[in-house]
């Protein structure tokens, strides 16, 4: 127990200091999460509108196959990117391996399935009504999805915090795909896995408890967004 709370103090002395080789792994986490997740979102919330907008053959079978990825583990995505970009893959010769390219690409094929089902539930939600009293009003198809998209905004922004939270806590696809090249692709679950492997505790438990306040900020931060957009 002692050593748990001693831990945890110097955790805490090391996040106030601000640790030079903390912050770099910080900045490296959420700018690649940061990325991956709007790449994302510009891929997945078009996606979702139209899979639930528009009917099509198979559309029961591609909402039944994002469904299934929602469950995908990272170390198959992983495995799956470097078959591509390692050097005699397709793309080998971009050079793409353990760079941060590669840890993007790997969490957005992560993250558009969740951000795309999310978009097409709550899209789904929506009375049928909305669309049918916008075309009678004369609204046209760009129209009418503004206001599909402004009714569902709230399941939109849902989908955005669940996908930016699972991919900074992802390991798996940052490790095969980065690396864990210090100040380059660690990131902070990478980093915590190294630290913990070596004994280092202190490191680990202090980015712990920023990875729980990013997260826990991020949230509150859409909640309290969610909240005035009501008002």
């Amino acid at each position: 127990m002692d050593f748990l709370i001693d831990s945890f103090l110097s955790a805490l002395l090391l996040i106030w200091s601000i640790d030079p080789e903390l912050l770099v792994i910080v900045q490296v986490s959420l700018k690649m999460s940061a990325i991956s997740t709007l790449v994302a979102a510009v891929v997945g919330i078009p996606a979702g509108f139209l899979i639930a907008f528009k009917p099509f053959y198979g559309k029961r079978l591609v909402i039944t196959v994002l469904n299934t990825l929602l469950a995908m583990p990272t170390v198959v995505i992983g495995l799956f990117v470097y078959a591509f970009i390692s050097r005699r893959g397709i793309f080998g010769a971009f050079d793409l391996l353990y760079t941060q390219k590669a840890i993007i690409i790997g969490q957005v094929i992560l993250i558009i399935p969740i951000i795309t089902t999310f978009t097409i539930t709550a899209i789904n939600r929506i009375d049928d009504r909305y669309r049918k009293t916008a075309l009678t009003l004369g609204a046209n198809l760009l129209q009418t999805v503004v206001v599909i998209i402004r009714e569902a905004r709230f399941g939109i922004v849902a989908s955005i915090i669940v996908a930016f939270g699972r991919v900074i806590a992802e390991v798996g696809i940052s490790m095969m795909l980065g690396g864990n090249a210090k100040g380059f692709t660690r990131t902070m679950t990478t980093a915590m896995a190294l630290e913990y492997d070596k004994g280092e505790f202190v490191l680990s438990v202090a980015l712990g408890i920023v990875l729980l306040m990013v997260s826990f900020g991020m949230n509150i931060f859409f909640n309290y967004f969610q909240g005035k957009a009501r008002v």
